[in-house]
């Protein structure tokens, strides 16, 4: 096998504020510094400090990390963030993002039961991403699984390589869940994908969000591909460090996942190895 060289990655790795979870948005900023992130995705959620652009703001120029990416305020518990209007939330998303020189909007598809949201989010996000340098970066989602049963949450459809969406975030943990191919859904994506969610995962329904190269997910061969494609937009680490007995347990992870990130941007596939995760010659 040809030996793999380095590059140094167009894409910059970000640590989602979801990351440090219980802990601050603060803590995240503190934390991204200290690792060497190159930069911090903002979720948007009952945390005050992520609601207040001014305060971000303070916390980027005391720290020294940018702001790379908000997250929408879209889940379930967000639902009276800024607003209980889903156009207003996107509007002000929008809006931060612009004063902290954030490429990129992240945003879920509606629920099902925002009937008139719902209805308009195509057109909608495509008008608004037309107003502005800012991306609008529709997030794949997945079903909602139960024992055997399973409920469509989302419209027009969790998997938004159906809709004509000009941006895409390709969530790999979402992926999983979904029971779909993460890099056979990054290549319907094709250039309008923009941003990366990355996270490992065994397909479980509780959408794992691992610590990347924990799990069975092809997040290795997936970033080797960014690479190749030359990919330009944000690798965004956001696992789920809940079960960390310590702040100091929950910092190695967060240390694994960014070196894991590096050391697999940074590589340049030979075309004829064969893919573990394919089964076949990559292409």
């Amino acid at each position: 096998m040809a030996e793999q060289k380095a590059r140094v990655p167009d894409a910059k790795v970000a640590l989602s504020t979801a990351s440090v979870y219980p802990e601050s948005t603060a803590t995240a900023f503190e934390v991204a510094a200290r690792l060497g992130y190159d930069g911090v995705e903002v979720m948007v959620w009952n945390d005050p400090v992520s609601q207040d652009v001014e305060a971000l703001r303070r916390l980027s120029d005391h720290y020294g990390v940018p702001v790379l990416a908000v997250h929408a305020p879209c889940l379930l518990i967000t639902q009276r963030v800024w607003s209980t209007d889903p156009w207003t939330k996107l509007q002000r998303a929008r809006a931060a993002a612009e004063r902290l020189g954030a490429a990129t909007v992240v945003v879920h598809p509606p629920f099902r039961w925002q009937r008139q949201y719902a209805r308009d989010f195509v057109r909608g996000v495509q008008r608004m991403a037309d107003e502005t340098d800012v991306r609008f970066a529709v997030e794949n989602m997945y079903p909602w699984r139960y024992r055997d049963r399973e409920a469509l949450a989302y419209a027009p459809d969790w998997d938004v390589t159906k809709e004509d969406y000009p941006h895409f975030t390709l969530d790999l943990s979402h992926a999983a869940t979904s029971r779909s191919d993460a890099l056979v859904m990054a290549d319907r994506m094709g250039g309008r994908l923009g941003h990366v969610h990355l996270a490992d995962s065994f397909g479980s329904a509780k959408d794992e969000h691992l610590v990347p190269g924990r799990g069975d997910q092809p997040c290795a061969a997936f970033l080797e591909r960014l690479t190749r494609s030359g990919f330009d937009g944000h690798v965004v680490v956001e696992v789920n460090t809940r079960r960390a007995m310590s702040s100091a347990e929950r910092e190695a992870d967060l240390a694994e996942a960014l070196a894991f990130a590096r050391r697999h941007l940074a590589r340049v596939p030979d075309p004829g190895a064969v893919d573990p995760h394919r089964g076949a010659r990559r292409p």
